[in-house]
């Protein structure tokens, strides 16, 4: 899929401990404001390959600035009826270049998580 037929900000979650996609992970996008706040963009919910890939408008540009994905990992954790440290994550990224993609995925396991920059 072209750039331009994307959101500007996509996601992917990856169970670690299961070696699997993370289904129906709750995500909130917000950016920051000049007052150094948060301002809500979107939300989401993984699908069953763990992407959300319409956090914002397909073919939308995001702003330069500072954002936040949240994704709220305790009921992930407790539908699978498994004990977590972690019930969030949150993840700050700054945009400095509007015209690229961000792929911003989360790798998890109850006891940790890692991010990156995708492509």
């Amino acid at each position: 899929m072209s750039a331009s037929n994307r959101s500007p900000i996509t996601t992917h979650v990856l169970d670690v401990s299961l070696g699997k996609a993370a289904a129906r992970v709750p995500v909130t996008l917000e950016s920051q404001v000049g007052s150094g706040e948060w301002a809500a963009v979107s939300q989401g919910m993984t699908n069953a390959d763990g992407r959300i890939e319409d956090l914002m408008e397909r073919g939308a540009k995001a702003a330069a600035g500072v954002y936040r994905l949240t994704f709220d990992l305790k009921g992930y954790f407790d539908a699978r009826q498994t004990r977590t440290f972690y019930p969030s994550a949150t993840v700050v990224f700054e945009i400095t270049d509007p015209s690229e993609h961000h792929h911003v995925p989360l790798l998890l396991s109850p006891f940790g998580y890692s991010t990156y920059r995708g492509t």
